[in-house]
């Protein structure tokens, strides 16, 4: 049921980043479910993670050995080892220890990652027994499939794919990311993984991560639950013929952080279009705040109604509702009078009131449209900021009804 999402563009390798898929049969037998990443020796690694109180064990290590050599990054799916308490961080250890010994390389130097079910307790063996065939599979090539073997409730692999040239060398920018349910990513269940070739320093790098995550992944919210398990990863592998970025300036930093944020907003809103039982993609402009909270607060009200959300999928113009939103979003001293409400092109609310020009058909007409923008226009200073959501439909409740069966 994704919206306006296709198959995957062109994913360029990265030199000095190969991927392999295997399968584990953690949740289904057969299925490809293990993702093991090799970096090239000397890459530089930053990741942007939740921040969930209830973090997973693969979240746990993940950030305390991400600052360091890091050579692989291992993904399952089918179980998320969150909620599991010490055994879980046990068999997360358990699960790199294996793959470090596989590789010869020390245990801090793996990364781990899972998504899926909570709380139930990570198959070890099972994951450890397709690591070898995960190796083997190892190649810059296989994006497409790794990106399949990411999904969970996905619909369709999610990608992403950008390059430019500095002096006559060609810099790759390319990445996969997963998620359809539990979306309001905050730091950023989602997965996203963005390797180029450029070399970048790691604190460079930990700031282009958080930039563009706070961009695009912190910006999309399908029901307003952020996962246990989020993280984006960012990695460098340094193999294009270039000077290392070390600053955030100069000309290969600024096609370097344009890819790189384009990477990241395409693979975000693939999220969003692919959102469990959605019919609608929608965006949220908040424009004319007096800061950029005050945008975001009135942004996720309007994104977070489940009463908008539900409109939405009847494709019912019921604008009241956004008004409501609007007005308990917290901003404090705020002047309803000087508030205007668009859905897409038409006007249906004017300095707070039904506008004159509204019709019911015309608000009936946008909101049969599978891309919709719903626009609120605060009237007290500069400031703008956009979400994108999703409509609230039975499929969603029955995917997450029928989640465990």
């Amino acid at each position: 049921m994704a919206v306006g999402l296709g198959p995957l563009p062109t994913l360029h390798p990265v030199p000095g980043f190969e991927l392999g898929i295997a399968s584990a049969g953690i949740k289904r037998p057969g299925r490809k479910d293990v993702v093991v990443m090799r970096c090239a020796e000397g890459s530089s690694v930053a990741g942007v993670f939740t921040l969930n109180a209830f973090c997973a064990a693969p979240v746990i290590l993940s950030k305390q050995r991400v600052g360091g050599t890091v050579r692989y990054l291992l993904t399952n799916t089918g179980n998320a080892n969150a909620g599991t308490g010490e055994p879980g961080l046990q068999a997360a250890e358990r699960t790199t220890a294996r793959l470090a010994e596989l590789t010869g390389v020390d245990a801090s130097a793996v990364l781990p990652f899972s998504t899926g079910v909570i709380g139930e307790p990570l198959p070890v063996e099972k994951i450890e027994g397709a690591l070898q065939a995960a190796l083997d599979d190892l190649s810059v090539d296989n994006w497409a499939a790794a990106a399949t073997g990411i999904m969970t409730t996905d619909t369709l692999p999610k990608g992403a794919s950008r390059q430019f040239q500095i002096d006559g060398v060609t810099v790759t920018v390319t990445g996969i990311s997963k998620g359809a349910g539990m979306i309001r990513p905050n730091m950023a269940t989602m997965l996203g993984y963005i390797a180029t070739d450029a070399k970048v320093s790691q604190s460079v790098l930990q700031d282009l991560i958080r930039d563009g995550a706070n961009k695009s992944f912190n910006r999309i919210t399908i029901d307003g639950d952020t996962s246990t398990n989020d993280c984006c990863m960012l990695i460098a592998t340094g193999q294009a013929d270039l000077p290392e970025v070390t600053e955030a300036r100069g000309p290969l930093f600024d096609a370097l952080k344009k890819a790189v944020f384009e990477v990241c907003m395409d693979v975000a809103q693939a999220i969003v279009r692919d959102g469990e039982g959605a019919t609608k993609f929608v965006t949220v402009e908040v424009n004319g705040g007096a800061n950029h909270q005050e945008c975001l607060d009135v942004g996720y009200t309007v994104a977070h109604s489940p009463l908008i959300k539900t409109a939405l999928f009847a494709s019912d113009p019921n604008w009241g509702r956004i008004l409501a939103a609007v007005g308990r979003a917290g901003v404090p001293d705020l002047d309803v009078s000087k508030i205007d409400v668009f859905l897409s092109g038409v006007c249906i609310a004017s300095k707070g009131a039904r506008a004159s020009t509204y019709t019911e058909a015309q608000g009936s007409a946008v909101m049969a449209e599978e891309e919709i923008t719903i626009r609120i226009e605060l009237g007290r200073g500069d400031c703008s900021e956009t979400i994108w959501t999703t409509d609230l439909s039975h499929e969603y409740v029955k995917i997450n009804a029928e989640y465990r069966t």
